[in-house]
């Protein structure tokens, strides 16, 4: 009779057995399981919406949830179907108990069980099987106790994350995520009525595993509840018909390498909020995948999008797909990789330059050969340009006007400049050259938008952050909102890349030394953005140019944000606005410190033989020649005059000696030019 009668008996012995006051006393003195139950830490956005869960240690899906955060018809079909009386029993139903048993001596076998929810919870938190007399004592005792010190939400809520769904899957929430692909707030009749049956029997209801199981129970519940008035006959008859997937879903796992980053800088925390919009990061990983797609093998994409107005970061991608599945290296974010930054820190140089009055957009400077002892900076194209606008200079991207302008500044105050606008630039050796202005340092795709949100912000630097609601740093000026604007208009002033939407961006684009890295950085007035493209391992991509590669992705990615480009600011009111010849003299043409030291562009030149040559002796003796300066010409040997009043612009020397010669050529107006060959 003991075996048939599932636990009528054991309630009805200890209570014979035991006075009411032992009884009391037993049941306070009834030791509890850990009433908090491990469940998966979240990383969620802006709005709450969940970006990526990660699994408790054992491997299971087990999110947090409150009965409010759940469809308030699933908890009245649950506890209509599992626990009528729930809200009003002490955690034992007694009537259920007394049916079951009824049922169970007549008909000679177990019929229906008389669980409560609270009796539920107490086995699912103990992990305890539900066959022998003892163990469904034992629920009993800590059924009793946890309704005295929980409420019924208290209770519900542990059922809510605990309950049983099939394979690694626990819980309201991670079932609706997985079976439905959404969260439980909003169910349909069918929905609610497969998530309360599934745990009855989880393993053989899963709908990825036994989909006519699943319908089947599905359909026993929504028939009883027609009887409860929990369900309509219409909406019963709507929920038979409703189509059950049998296909699981994959878990959120939106901004995978932000959200590792984030739960390994707060790993006690369980819920991290973001300031990223689902929706667009999603947008925004589409995109990074799809640029990538039938390009270079293994190559990468890192992407950032943020709000200059608030600092906050809006999308952040750190590789074309978080698996290495193709060789590229996903798992890692290259949003924080040191790269070379190729021609992208130029703007900054032009803002340190206006400040300290060394230039304005439209000074003249000479676009020319020139040599800083043994470092000679080039174009990309290997062109020169001579005399130009500071302005067009910039959006020419010109080496030798920005290295000029960096000699003048000293590349310290450069590497201030950065690291005042919240820039961490490594520098090898950490002994700056003036080669930092062309690339020549390592920074990372986070701090280039550290940056230019700061151009955006009229020179102030801008902290990008990722941490809703964390406080902002004190602001302080890198440059000029003067100088911030000038820059900013001048950028504002390239035409987008072919193919591009045709908003108007500030925007600057890079090429790493051997085509490395391809950059594209840019804002409008509120948002700023930011592209790398490259191997991770840093071999180079041949043909890889910023301007092509990563300027079209990047007005792709400002247009998920705003159709339209947000307009610039105007300018400040103490701008100078004026042409060439309207500067006070001294801005109208850049010099430096360097002019006074130089010979003037028509000085004399020696065009052959260049300084250091080696040259085999020749009876014929030594040819010489010169290149501008005014005619007639002296060419001495070692000080000594060889050649007097040459007309001509070459001429042979009687040069019959090996060793080493200096040679000078003197022209009319006392203007000299010299090299220092060997003779062998």
């Amino acid at each position: 009779m003991l075996r048939l009668a599932p636990f009528a008996f054991v309630i009805a012995l200890f209570l014979t057995a035991l006075g009411r006051d032992a009884f009391d006393d037993w049941v306070r003195n009834t030791e509890l399981p850990n009433l908090l139950p491990d469940t998966s830490v979240e990383v969620r956005d802006r709005d709450n919406v969940l970006l990526r869960a990660y699994t408790v240690e054992d491997g299971r899906w087990r999110l947090n949830v409150t009965p409010d955060e759940v469809d308030a018809g699933f908890v009245e079909m649950l506890i209509a179907y599992e626990d009528k009386r729930f809200l009003t029993h002490s955690g034992v139903d007694g009537r259920a108990v007394l049916r079951a048993a009824k049922q169970a001596l007549i008909e000679g076998k177990i019929i229906s069980g008389a669980s409560t929810l609270t009796m539920q919870v107490a086995r699912l938190l103990e992990q305890s099987g539900t066959g022998a007399w003892y163990g469904k004592l034992r629920q009993i005792r800590v059924a009793l106790r946890l309704e005295q010190v929980l409420s019924k939400d208290e209770i519900l809520r542990l059922y809510l994350i605990l309950a049983p769904y099939g394979g690694n899957i626990e819980g309201v929430r991670a079932a609706s995520l997985s079976y439905f692909g959404k969260e439980p707030k909003r169910l349909t009749a069918a929905q609610a009525a497969l998530l309360v049956a599934l745990p009855q029997a989880p393993e053989g209801r899963r709908p990825d595993v036994n989909l006519k199981a699943a319908i089947k129970a599905r359909q026993v519940v929504l028939d009883r509840l027609i009887e409860t008035g929990s369900v309509s006959e219409e909406e019963a008859q709507k929920g038979h018909l409703e189509p059950v997937s049998k296909q699981k879903r994959l878990f959120p796992a939106y901004a995978p390498h932000l959200s590792d980053r984030v739960r390994a800088e707060k790993p006690e925390q369980s819920v991290h909020r973001l300031t990223l919009s689902q929706a667009l990061q999603g947008r925004a990983e589409v995109l990074a995948a799809s640029s990538v797609r039938g390009k270079a093998e293994n190559l990468s994409i890192a992407m950032i999008l943020a709000d200059h107005q608030s600092g906050e970061i809006l999308a952040h991608v750190g590789s074309a797909g978080y698996s290495d599945d193709e060789g590229r290296q996903g798992f890692i974010d290259m949003t924080r990789a040191l790269r070379s930054p190729g021609s992208t820190l130029k703007p900054l140089v032009y803002g340190l330059a206006f400040d300290q009055g060394l230039a304005h957009p439209a000074t003249i400077i000479n676009d020319r050969p020139v040599a800083f002892g043994s470092y000679a900076p080039q174009n990309f194209d290997g062109a020169f340009r001579g005399e130009l606008r500071v302005d067009e200079a910039l959006r020419l991207s010109l080496n030798i006007p920005v290295v000029l302008l960096t000699e003048e500044l000293g590349p310290a105050r450069l590497m201030l400049g950065l690291k005042n606008a919240g820039v961490r630039a490594k520098v090898p050796g950490d002994a700056p050259g003036l080669a930092v202005a062309l690339g020549g340092v390592g920074t990372s795709l986070e701090d280039l938008v550290q940056l230019y949100a700061g151009l955006a912000k009229s020179g102030q630097k801008e902290i990008l952050n990722w941490d809703l609601g964390s406080n902002k740093n004190e602001e302080q000026r890198f440059l000029s909102a003067t100088s911030a604007w000038q820059v900013s208009h001048i950028l504002a002033g390239l035409a987008p890349p072919a193919g591009a939407a045709q908003m108007r961006l500030a925007y600057k684009t890079g090429t790493s030394y051997g085509h490395r890295d391809a950059w594209a950085i840019g804002f409008d007035g509120r948002y700023v953005a930011g592209v790398w493209i490259g191997r991770p391992d840093g071999t180079p991509v041949p043909g890889a140019f910023g301007g092509e590669l990563a300027a079209p992705i990047l007005f792709e990615l400002v247009g998920l944000a705003s159709d339209e480009a947000v307009p610039l600011p105007p300018p400040p009111p103490e701008t100078l606005l004026l042409e060439t010849a309207e500067l006070p003299q001294p801005l109208q043409r850049f010099k430096g410190r360097r002019a006074v030291f130089e010979a003037p562009p028509d000085a004399p030149k020696m065009a052959f033989p260049p300084d250091g040559a080696r040259l085999a002796l020749s009876d014929a003796g030594l040819v010489v020649k010169v290149r501008d300066g005014r005619p007639p010409f002296t060419w001495l040997a070692n000080g000594a005059p060889v050649l007097l009043s040459v007309q001509a612009r070459h001429a042979q020397l009687p040069l019959f000696e090996q060793g080493f010669v200096q040679l000078s050529v003197i022209d009319s107006e006392g203007r000299a030019a010299r090299a220092t060959i060997r003779i062998d």
